[in-house]
């Protein structure tokens, strides 16, 4: 049988203990409200509370200033896809730049080509996105529209270490795979969007994190449901949004500043996990093949091939039947794919790693 606390998928991910008991207690009855979470209404006092308080949660996660305006969407990053270059590129006769690192990458781009110019700045197909550039290989336009680009790409697990682009372009970053995973300098970035099912809490809610002053160039024509103003000014209450998913990334927030003690604790477990899994492929003699270049790792994302398809699927066999998963690679690359987000327990991740490693005297012996 599976459980909880062994569960590595790569979304929706693992979410705290304590979290789930609280959200469990919920549906039958808020304790402050005397009703299931289900069923009050949106339009409600507390859950007007509810998003003020994960909105002051954020900002004292990322120490977010007052510049930076904080939404909760709908639509997922998809969404996004969309909404961004309606708002930057529409009509702006400039150019979009965007980085092809992997899979979600990719999908962003041909959304923001209906909406004007797009540049692919770098593309790592021909690496098999094992690797992302490094700052000498990106000629980046000091006139572009904006430039865009995944902070960690959940299929094939690399992960930015350091901030791309230049200043004075707008930088738009989808970190819906990091976000609150670590600190950021929250100034150089212009956009942040963030799907929930990672990090956060179930699917059903998106962050965006965006830079005021955007905002005075919208465009005129936009629908209502598809203008960031229309969402500032109600508040994250245009229309229904989901009510049960923002009170998850509340109590979820909440765990981050009193349980985990903020971003750089959370950074300093976040790095352990991955060293763990790591020095389990790293240790192996090839039995393990650790997918991305060794400085782009992911601390999200530990992705990694065996030494044939039928060796995968004994391992993923074996896994389950010891409560383990999620670890299947995602359909587009196969492999191995742990995901170890903040919730996923250092205890967890050494387990895992002691049954790779009992796998591999196993198979080897």
């Amino acid at each position: 049988m599976m459980k909880n606390d062994l569960n590595f998928s790569g979304g929706p991910g693992v979410l705290p203990e304590s979290v789930l008991a609280e959200a469990q207690q919920a549906i039958a009855s808020v304790p402050e409200v005397g009703l299931s979470i289900l069923g009050i209404s949106h339009r409600s006092d507390w859950f007007a509370a509810v998003v003020a308080e994960a909105e002051r949660n954020i900002r004292e996660l990322l120490k977010l200033p007052d510049s930076h305006a904080i939404l909760f969407l709908q639509g997922g990053a998809t969404l996004q896809f969309s909404m961004i270059p309606m708002l930057l590129l529409r009509g702006s006769g400039k150019t979009a730049e965007y980085l092809r690192t992997g899979y979600w990458s990719g999908k962003a781009i041909p959304e923001a080509a209906l909406e004007g110019d797009v540049r692919v700045l770098w593309d790592g197909e021909a690496q098999g996105f094992r690797r992302l550039p490094g700052a000498d290989e990106l000629a980046c336009a000091a006139d572009a529209a904006y430039l865009h680009y995944v902070s960690n790409e959940t299929v094939e697990g690399t992960q930015f270490h350091d901030i791309p682009g230049i200043d004075g372009v707008p930088r738009v970053c989808d970190m819906s795979s990091d976000f609150l995973s670590r600190p950021i300098d929250p100034e150089r970035y212009d956009l942040i969007y963030a799907h929930a099912q990672k990090n956060l809490g179930p699917a059903g809610v998106t962050v965006v994190i965006v830079r005021r002053a955007l905002l005075e160039r919208v465009p005129a024509g936009l629908p209502a449901l598809l203008d960031y103003r229309s969402h500032l000014n109600a508040r994250s209450i245009f229309n229904t949004p989901p009510v049960f998913a923002i009170y998850v990334v509340l109590l979820v927030t909440r765990w981050l500043l009193n349980d985990v003690g903020g971003l750089e604790r959370m950074a300093a477990v976040n790095r352990g996990k991955a060293e763990a899994l790591y020095r389990a492929i790293d240790q192996s003699q090839g039995f393990y093949e650790g997918w991305a270049a060794l400085n782009d790792r992911s601390l999200m994302n530990v992705v990694f091939r065996l030494q044939s398809a039928q060796l995968e699927a004994d391992f993923l066999e074996r896994a389950a039947a010891e409560g383990f998963s999620g670890l299947a690679g995602h359909r587009s690359l196969g492999g191995i794919r742990a995901s170890i987000y903040n919730a996923m327990t250092p205890a967890a991740v050494a387990a895992l790693g002691a049954f790779m490693q009992d796998f591999t005297a196993q198979r080897s012996a």
